[in-house]
């Protein structure tokens, strides 16, 4: 398939570079766009997919990735989201590792670097669609169309709605599964390298390979297979040349079309039973809030809303000012009539569509006819899985979901470019100037994705009726100790929207912390009665009651918090709390070594064993608790100090005061370890040494208790030695 120009080309307001240049044009913008996220933190999504997730670390084996969804939860639980991603978190390993840690720097870097490279690839993709199929003798492409690509591709470069794919890290998942998808489309281009002399042979070997990529795109993301639609519609109308109107299926098979298309569907519908069988044969739960329109009895408003969806989406790209990281929670409340007046915008993006595909088919323009279809194709088909036609999402709107489709829409964008720079020169200069006000966009965007604070405050003017980020916004306040303003927030977002679990679970942990129990209390019963099996709310409401001195009822609820979660070791930990204050020694011992055995680093179980046994009188039993904790956390100074406390007791000197000596090493200004420090001293005869750490236990906390004390019985000792000294 030859084209030898492109008649509008001419037209586009840049100069022609060549190839080499014109990359590296692109990737310079795409850098310029988003280079300052490169230090930003881990931020919203990040946190579960990478700060949480055991599959990144070394001491996870490896096969746990192909197991595992994109949380690090296994995919045959019942919670699992059924994201299987393992090439996606393989890149997150193999970055921590390189880092040597969670340094999300790194992290950043290589989303940046893979939107650059993804961007400059895009000029040989729009070169493909726009200008036709050739290449040159060695095998490189011809660009028929080198400004209208290069100001597609710089238009893609730029468009803020990548934001939350490159700075979020959580969007790398975007990035690889869009870098898989240009690879397999230009492979599938490679197909006909030789065919373009006029005959119609084509290579099956490239073809396999294009799949075989397409698989790679699917293991990044499962937007990935959307590439064979891509591929598909390419193969129709470039290389056979299809007009609708003019179909032959001899002709068909004679170009071999049939042959090619059945192997990329069988190859697909493998990739789908493959990906459905590793999901466990079910699709992922997801709740009313995530997305209400889904939920509509109604069947007339469940087609409005996607389609009113369709509409914001379709905003998002022409005018990608008003971006959110979530769009949930009566961010966009549902058309509920037909006579709401944002009925108008799904009319309006209905006649846009069908001008466009009318155009795509009828118009006399061979080129004009391929361009708009492929364009259209483009756009529309990466974006089907996100569509809520095949299956639920777990989403209102997602700007990563565009990451794709706005490459359709760049190049629709630098079409019509091309066609009204000779009849409006003002056009040309504005939509030139968008390409700057993209760019100025894009890093102002990217600033707000550093930190969450500035992201979740930037979503308070475009979202305000969305109790997510209220919730976001609450949570990151009570992080960095503001509790007060934290609890507006979650009073606000559970205003916003009453059944809010989680809300209602953080601002009862805070009136919890300020003793403000009864409203605590309320809280918490409200939000284990909306959702049972809420295992943390049961957890905390059984800490409330434990508090009000409500034993039974504190217990009940630590029960049930256990019965939804099995393995839960903090509740453990408060259970075995509640027990030993109704002094029930044994049942809290069992309690905090459950909690040790699910999870053997438990500091505070550790601890509470050990001081409890001591309390006891069983210093036995507690020494070897104490030993044993140690070999499991070694700088553990906490533990040091309750074994020391036991080891003195035992009269066993010399350990205890090696114990108390590398608790202080690692924690030099603890009074209180410096004070029994002090009386172990006391006790062994040393008393110039006791005398020195009661005076540094006194200094650091003057109001210690019993440290006063035992410092002047000290004193008294020691001027009765120097008097009765000759």
């Amino acid at each position: 398939v030859v084209e030898l120009g492109i008649y509008w080309d001419h037209q586009i307001p840049l100069p022609k570079l060549a190839a080499v240049q014109a990359k590296v044009t692109v990737a310079l913008v795409a850098l310029l766009c988003f280079i300052n996220s490169y230090d930003g933190e881990f931020v919203f999504d990040d946190s579960e997919a990478i700060v949480n997730n055991k599959d990144l670390k070394p001491t996870t084996p490896l096969n746990n990735i192909w197991s595992n969804d994109f949380w690090g939860s296994n995919l045959s639980s019942n919670s699992s989201h059924k994201s299987y991603r393992p090439l996606t978190v393989l890149t997150f390993r193999l970055n921590y590792l390189l880092a040597g840690g969670l340094h999300p720097v790194g992290f950043h870097v290589l989303n940046i670097i893979l939107h650059a490279v993804i961007s400059a690839l895009m000029i040989d993709v729009f070169a493909i669609l726009i200008g036709g199929l050739a290449y040159d003798e060695k095998g490189r492409i011809l660009n028929h169309a080198p400004k209208t690509s290069l100001l597609a591709a710089l238009f893609f470069a730029a468009h803020p709605v990548h934001t939350e794919s490159v700075a979020g890290i959580v969007g790398r998942a975007d990035l690889l599964c869009a870098l898989f998808f240009q690879l397999s489309f230009l492979t599938y281009c490679k197909a006909f390298n030789r065919g373009t002399d006029g005959n119609d042979r084509f290579s099956v070997h490239w073809v396999m390979v294009s799949l075989l990529l397409c698989a790679a795109a699917m293991l990044c993301k499962e937007q990935g297979i959307t590439v064979l639609g891509i591929n598909a519609a390419f193969d129709v109308l470039l290389i056979c040349n299809v007009n609708v109107y003019e179909l032959s299926q001899s002709e068909l098979l004679r170009r071999g079309l049939l042959t090619r298309l059945t192997l990329m569907g069988l190859g697909g519908l493998s990739m789908l039973y493959a990906r459905w069988r590793i999901m466990g044969t079910g699709p992922p739960a997801f709740t009313e809030v995530d997305n209400p329109a889904s939920f509509a009895e109604n069947i007339f408003l469940r087609i409005v809303n996607y389609n009113y969806y369709y509409c914001l989406n379709a905003w998002l790209l022409l005018c990608p000012w008003w971006l959110c990281f979530d769009w949930s929670m009566g961010c966009v409340p549902l058309i509920k009539s037909a006579t709401d007046w944002r009925m108008v915008w799904l009319l309006l993006i209905w006649c846009v569509l069908i001008g466009l595909i009318s155009q795509a088919l009828c118009s006399q323009d061979s080129q004009r006819r391929r361009t708009l279809t492929l364009g259209l194709v483009l756009l529309v088909v990466p974006f089907l899985p996100a569509s809520n036609i095949f299956f639920r999402v777990g989403f209102v709107i997602a700007e990563r979901v565009l990451y794709l489709s706005s490459a359709g829409y760049c190049l629709l964008l630098a079409y019509s470019l091309g066609h009204c720079c000779c009849r409006w020169k003002l056009l040309c200069v504005l939509v030139l100037a968008l390409l700057c006000v993209y760019v100025a966009r894009c890093a102002l965007r990217s600033y707000q994705w550093r930190s969450e604070r500035s992201l979740f405050t930037s979503a308070l003017s475009v979202c305000p009726l969305n109790a997510k980020v209220h919730y976001n916004v609450g949570k990151n306040l009570a992080d960095r100790g503001n509790s007060t303003a934290a609890i507006q927030y979650y009073r606000e977002a559970v205003r916003l929207h009453p059944t809010y679990v989680h809300a209602m679970n953080n601002l009862g942990n805070i009136l919890k912390e300020r003793n403000e129990l009864v409203e605590a209390e309320q809280l918490l019963s409200k939000a284990v009665a909306i959702q049972p099996d809420f295992a943390a709310a049961w957890m905390n409401l059984g800490i409330v009651q434990n508090s009000l001195q409500k034993f039974e009822e504190a217990e009940q609820s630590y029960w049930n918090a256990i019965r939804f979660r099995k393995k839960y070791p903090d509740c453990y930990y408060n259970l075995g709390r509640l027990y030993a204050d109704q002094n029930r020694h044994v049942d809290a011992l069992n309690a905090w070594r459950n909690a040790t055995m699910l999870k053997p680093e438990h500091s505070l179980a550790w601890n509470n064993m050990v001081i409890l046994l001591d309390n006891t009188g069983n210093l036995g039993q507690a020494e070897l608790i104490g030993r044993e904790a140690l070999k499991l956390l070694p700088n553990d100074h906490t533990i040091m100090f309750s074994l020391a406390n036991v080891l003195g007791k035992l009269q066993k000197y010399k350990e205890s005061e090696a114990f108390f000596l590398h608790a202080l090493r690692i924690n030099p200004n603890a009074a209180s370890c410096h004070g029994n420090l002090a009386v172990l001293y006391h006790r062994w005869g040393k008393l110039e040494l006791a005398e020195k750490h009661y005076e540094l236990s006194l200094k650091l906390d003057p109001e210690a208790p019993g440290t006063r004390d035992n410092y002047n019985m000290l004193r008294r000792k020691l001027d009765q030695l120097k008097r009765s000294t000759p």
